[in-house]
């Protein structure tokens, strides 16, 4: 739910020529209400909001419809409903949402390996070398939309452009529903249109620094020169900023980039105070963190609890592991362990995460301890293979079937 701002002129046509615009960004629109109402086609059309239930739950998403209301992500629930008190609020179900991720991903997939997938709801691709087998990026854009809508009833914004940056701002300017090529001779004229507070790298400060000098829009941040630029910002925002308002963006789709940890986390949108249902948060996550684990052949040699606390305040604690694991009961020892010398923070938990570091692959040779018994593992490798051919929740801990385990 992006809140960036926009120019209205720079939503119009641009030009159909896409022969040096091989990239594509993708932009699921309201991502979790959309899905929200494919469950619930009574309320399509009507303010909806996705988020916290509870006094202090917060808007993850929202319809168009709440939008004009001056909904936005982020805020607390009960400014939203302030301001649009008809709407309709749904909880938050971030494990069905991360399944009908995976099915667009697998669409994108589709298209091309060079894909970089940046959030559950948005990708980098190029297309370079889909063109001959899939037509021009436009052709591949509508493809996309086409395919997305058809198969999993959801609309996508997508962006076409000669690099990321601008890619990312044109799918901002086609929502909703919609797509926009900037072609390679019109990426200035394009940027010079947008308010500077859309370009990455530019928050609240630094639109306020700029603003004083009267830089209000890419065009003037382009006219500035650099040492002027470094006397506001300071001479690295200085140089990015000036190269992107130049529309000079060589980062390339990074379809894989090495993990350095593997984690999740759990925000509640009510708070949760109970310490017990705490632990059972906590033991799915550990398992969660070793399934992937040994999908990915990796074993960690650091587990990382993390919690906050309705306050706020965030509190890690970690511990290295004598031999690297992908093991739940490992990781979970570990955790409970941690968990246990942590007091619950007054008003209770708003977030609890596990991290696995220090990763390493399965066939790097680790050395096994003399009493290592390799028979230890085998009951979650074969619930591995159950999930596999049944799905997800076709297998779990009995400690985990008692009560809902998340605050999603």
């Amino acid at each position: 739910m992006s809140r960036a701002p926009r120019a209205a002129d720079a939503r119009r046509d641009w030009g159909d020529d896409d022969s040096a615009t091989p990239i594509l960004h993708v932009d699921m629109d309201a991502f979790f209400a959309s899905v929200e109402l494919l469950d619930h086609p009574e309320l399509v059309g009507r303010p909806v909001i996705v988020g916290g239930t509870g006094g202090r739950g917060v808007v993850c998403a929202a319809t168009y419809e709440a939008r004009a209301h001056g909904v936005a992500s982020a805020m607390s629930m009960a400014e939203a409903k302030r301001r649009c008190p008809r709407a309709v609020v749904l909880p938050v179900r971030h494990r069905h949402y991360s399944q009908v991720s995976r099915a667009v991903m697998g669409i994108l997939g589709e298209v091309t390996p060079v894909l970089e997938k940046v959030s559950i709801d948005e990708a980098f691709l190029d297309v370079s070398g889909s063109r001959r087998r899939m037509g021009g990026p436009a052709a591949i854009g509508r493809w996309i939309r086409r395919e997305i809508r058809d198969r999993l009833g959801l609309p996508a914004s997508v962006g076409i452009a000669s690099t990321k940056l601008v890619a990312k701002l044109a799918s901002s300017h086609a929502k909703p529903d919609g797509l926009l090529l900037i072609p390679a001779t019109a990426t200035q004229d394009f940027l010079d249109l947008l308010p500077v507070g859309a370009m990455w790298g530019v928050g609240a400060k630094s639109e306020a620094a700029l603003a004083r000098w009267g830089i209000t829009d890419v065009r003037a941040l382009a006219a500035t020169d650099t040492r002027a630029l470094a006397r506001i910002l300071g001479p690295s925002a200085a140089h990015h900023l000036s190269a992107l308002a130049h529309g000079i963006d060589p980062r390339p789709v990074s379809p894989s980039r090495e993990e350095k940890s593997v984690g999740t986390e759990s925000t509640f949108f009510d708070l949760l105070r109970d310490r017990d249902h705490a632990r059972r948060v906590l033991l799915d996550q550990c398992h969660q963190c070793a399934a992937r684990l040994r999908a990915g052949d990796l074993r960690a040699r650091v587990v990382v609890l993390k919690a906050r606390g309705a306050d706020f305040t965030t509190v890690t604690r970690s511990r290295t592991l004598a031999e690297p694991t992908d093991l739940a009961r490992d990781v979970w020892q570990t955790i409970e362990s941690l968990f246990e010398a942590l007091p619950t923070p007054p008003g209770g938990y708003r977030l609890l995460g596990v991290r696995c570091e220090g990763l390493s692959r399965g066939d790097d040779g680790v050395q096994l301890l003399l009493d290592d018994d390799p028979r230890r593992g085998a009951p979650e490798r074969a619930a591995d293979e159950v999930r596999r051919r049944w799905g997800a929740g076709a297998v779990a801990p009995a400690s985990l079937l008692r009560s809902p385990v998340s605050g999603r």
